[in-house]
């Protein structure tokens, strides 16, 4: 998401590698260090979102501003709004 490496996110978390690496893989670990990493995310750019937030479907990631051109939308036509999220047309209603 980011491009960065362990060994950098490490770095801006305070962390070491060993310790970020037992994070990724599921460990538990001092909440100082989940605070850490989060922490050094957000300052790069990463938002993190609660879950129903914004969508449905659990808490998620997503990047302050965009990473560049998407390929298949243009920013300025798309509008998502969420009380729109929830589909309540009955069957076979098209749309």
């Amino acid at each position: 998401m980011l491009g960065l490496q362990q060994a950098e996110l490490a770095d801006a978390a305070g962390i070491s590698v060993a310790d970020l690496d037992r994070i990724e893989g599921g460990a538990t670990s001092a909440d100082t260090a989940l605070v850490a990493v989060r922490q050094a995310l957000e300052a790069a750019g990463v938002v993190f979102e609660a879950d129903a937030e914004l969508i449905s479907g659990g808490p998620g990631v997503r990047l302050a501003q965009s990473a560049g051109k998407s390929f298949d939308t243009v920013e300025t036509e798309v509008v998502q709004y969420p009380e729109f999220m929830k589909n309540d047309a009955p069957p076979g209603a098209g749309g």
